[in-house]
């Protein structure tokens, strides 16, 4: 027997007792068992409140596993930009750290930004320039064999 089905006894009790509410000892009876009722009904507010929130926080679970399997996904093909099955390393996501000789700040390029041979410093401004040599195997596209010439 929960709380709520506790509560409806006790009241089915005084009323089948039929106390006398004009009493001393009726009337604080009749207060208690009124306050009874009334906690029990926040706590069955609260009891309810806390299984939706408890569905609402499965659910957010269930979503979020979706998408972490697709975020973290270690069986998706990311393709070689050289259409290629060889392991060059096209396919790396590599970071490149240069420091500004202005500001000394480390920013962090990818292969793109190196192709560009340019930037500005995005905390001072400072025009950058680099040479970058494709260190991949022949199977790319790269300007390496010009390079050599």
């Amino acid at each position: 027997m929960d709380i709520c089905e506790k509560i409806a006894y006790i009241n089915g009790l005084a009323e089948g007792l039929d106390l006398d509410t004009t009493s001393k000892e009726g009337k604080i009876l009749s207060a208690i068992i009124d306050l009874l009722s009334d906690i029990t009904e926040e706590i069955c507010d609260v009891e309810d409140a806390c299984d939706d929130m408890c569905d609402q926080l499965d659910a957010v679970d269930e979503d979020l596993s979706r998408l972490e399997e697709i975020v973290y996904d270690d069986d998706y093909d990311y393709d070689c930009d050289c259409d290629c099955d060889c392991d060059c390393g096209c396919d790396d996501d590599e970071l490149y750290e240069i420091e500004c000789p202005n500001c000394h700040d480390t920013i962090y390029l990818d292969e793109d930004m190196l192709e560009d041979e340019m930037i500005d410093c995005p905390n001072c401004g400072t025009p950058l320039e680099f040479d970058f040599d494709c260190d991949c195997c022949d199977c790319c596209d790269c300007d390496e064999d010009s390079a050599d010439e």
